[in-house]
């Protein structure tokens, strides 16, 4: 694939030539036709081998995907774009993934935990370009330090991305692309403002340190509660005829803009959804608060109806349901 000339919004680094740290390399970065996508991201499912910490790189036209997974499991996606960087919805990077399968690259990395969380960061907080002049770009971390920076800080050098969490100013773990490990050596600053003197692209951005990777619900989980949004529509139109869609529809427009997983859980069958970004407790949130104000309605109609509903519709996916605490939410006991 010819490389991408797409420049990271804020930056004048390449896309294409971006190289963040790693523990370990388990895939280096080869066209996607090459991989077995769906192999590679179930891996962990079928072998303990696979039960690791790390991210899977994904060179695109013009985009850079970050996909971080957690012993083993996607967790979270990050786009890197000319306009900037986002989180974005698993199953639009898959899609992406699929869409320039004989175009696109990928690398599949091994990586310390605190690591995913900051490079994570780097596109949720979204990072913001240090104010530091060009011709000063040498200095930019002695700024920082003399001005006792707290935070992370993400210097690109000739597309190869560093790590650099400070606090008070003083450097307290670093991961680099060229020597990954979280325990710096004393001389690092120096070395790498020697290093952005005379590279060829330097870019200097900062954003709050955090520990924490958000998991998305995965594909499956969503499917499986889509399934039990449009059955608890089912048979509360088999038990109310003719209330139950247009009720249930209406509640989830009403609580959209509160929980807005329902847009994806409420999407008509056969039609695939617009992904959101969203947690698994958020999900469950939404699809029980819709649950609930959808049966309450039903009791004031059919008072005792709800309990029969929830325990016909859900049976299917009930351990699923309980391991979410989505019952627990409810106010009536389900007798199996």
């Amino acid at each position: 694939m010819r490389p991408s000339v797409a420049i990271l919004g804020g930056t004048p680094v390449r896309l294409a030539d971006l190289r963040f740290p790693a523990r370990r390399v388990q895939i280096a970065r080869t066209r996607i036709a090459f991989i077995h996508l769906d192999n590679l991201v179930h891996f962990a499912k079928n072998d303990r081998d696979g039960r690791v910490d790390g991210y899977i790189a994904v060179y695109l036209s013009d985009e850079l995907l970050l996909l971080f997974l957690h012993s083993g499991d996607l967790t979270t996606a990050v786009s890197f774009t000319t306009s900037g960087r986002s989180v974005i919805p698993l199953a639009a990077a898959l899609r992406r993934m699929r869409e320039q399968l004989a175009r696109g690259e990928l690398l599949f990395c091994e990586a310390p935990l605190e690591q995913l969380a900051w490079m994570y960061q780097s596109g949720a907080a979204p990072a913001q370009p240090h104010p530091t002049a060009s011709a000063e770009r040498a200095r930019a971390l002695e700024a920082l330090t003399n001005e006792r920076y707290s935070g992370v800080v993400e210097l690109i050098i000739d597309g190869q991305v560093s790590y650099l969490r400070l606090e008070q100013g003083a450097l307290r773990a670093a991961y680099c692309a060229d020597a990954p490990g979280d325990r710096p050596p004393p001389d690092l600053l120096g070395r790498l403002a020697a290093r952005a003197a005379t590279a060829g692209t330097v870019a200097v951005s900062v954003f709050p340190a955090t520990g924490e990777l958000p998991a998305q619900p995965a594909p499956a989980l969503i499917d499986a509660y889509r399934e039990v949004f449009w059955r608890i529509v089912e048979v509360g139109e088999r038990e109310v005829p003719g209330e139950v869609t247009r009720r249930a529809l209406a509640l989830r427009d009403t609580l959209s803009p509160i929980h807005g997983s329902l847009t994806v859980l409420g999407a008509e069958r056969g039609k695939p959804p617009v992904p959101v970004v969203t947690t698994p407790e958020a999900m469950t949130s939404g699809l029980a608060d819709w649950a609930l104000q959808l049966l309450e309605q039903l009791e004031i109609i059919a008072p005792g109806v709800a309990p029969g509903v929830l325990r016909d519709a859900t049976r299917e996916q009930r351990y699923v349901l309980q391991r979410a605490g989505f019952y627990a939410r409810l106010p009536w006991p389900i007798e199996w």
